[in-house]
């Protein structure tokens, strides 16, 4: 685990990238946030992104998350807990209560159970759904052809908040085959995003694609969320 200090400078080289990368693609720096993926760090690692001034976390582990949230519930209240792994369908409940925005939404059951869980705490949980925008076999995800009825399944639940897509891009053979593999995924996501809003009225404003290695091609695409933990934090716990 990386000390403050040594956190505080990789975050400023991240976001001096992304302030490149936003300068290069012609958009304003303030229309992507940086989410710091703190997942299999330990609680530190959520206090520096605060200490920061990040407003928000990304985990991959349900129970993991739910320790560290109670851990640090009194001393961070505002800081914002989101979902960026796969999660398993009887786990909604416990997913609804720990976070605020659930990123891996791909498949209607899902939906339709963490639309219960939510009710049931009655709150209305912001979601992502995850698309398999690469057709990696390797990635978790809704299929392209099965996005628009996922789509239409999760805007049906009333406790859910359908605030836009996420993917994850497919590595290659080698460096050139990984990064137009990205730019091809997050076209994908990018263009479904429009066509969902022209055929059903929605904004979907988030798009969460790209991490550490690719944040430069998916700022060029669109992306307004960026995975970011190997750059912060180096590696993994």
């Amino acid at each position: 685990m990386v000390t403050y200090e040594e956190f505080s400078v990789r975050a400023a080289a991240v976001e001096a990238r992304i302030a490149a990368a936003c300068h290069a693609a012609g958009r304003p720096p303030g229309e992507v946030r940086l989410l710091a993926v703190t997942k299999t760090h330990p609680a530190d690692a959520a206090r520096f992104a605060a200490r920061h001034g990040l407003s928000a976390v990304g985990e991959n582990r349900v129970q993991e998350a739910a320790a560290k949230r109670s851990e640090l519930a009194a001393e961070l209240p505002a800081l914002r807990w989101e979902l960026i792994g796969h999660l398993q369908s009887n786990k909604a409940g416990l997913a609804a209560a720990t976070f605020d925005c659930i990123q891996s939404v791909d498949s209607e059951k899902l939906a339709r159970r963490l639309d219960a869980a939510a009710g049931e705490l009655g709150k209305t949980l912001a979601v992502l759904l995850q698309v398999n925008a690469g057709r990696d076999p390797a990635k978790f995800g809704a299929e392209i052809e099965d996005a628009p009825r996922l789509l239409e399944a999760a805007l049906a639940c009333p406790h859910l908040r359908v605030e836009g897509l996420m993917t994850i891009a497919p590595l290659g053979a080698h460096e050139t085959e990984t990064a137009e593999h990205a730019r091809r995924t997050f076209a994908n996501l990018r263009e479904m995003r429009d066509d969902f809003r022209t055929r059903h009225g929605v904004s979907l404003p988030e798009l969460s694609m790209g991490m550490s290695g690719d944040l430069e091609i998916a700022i060029a695409a669109g992306s307004t969320c960026l995975r970011v933990g190997t750059a912060l934090f180096g590696g993994r716990g």
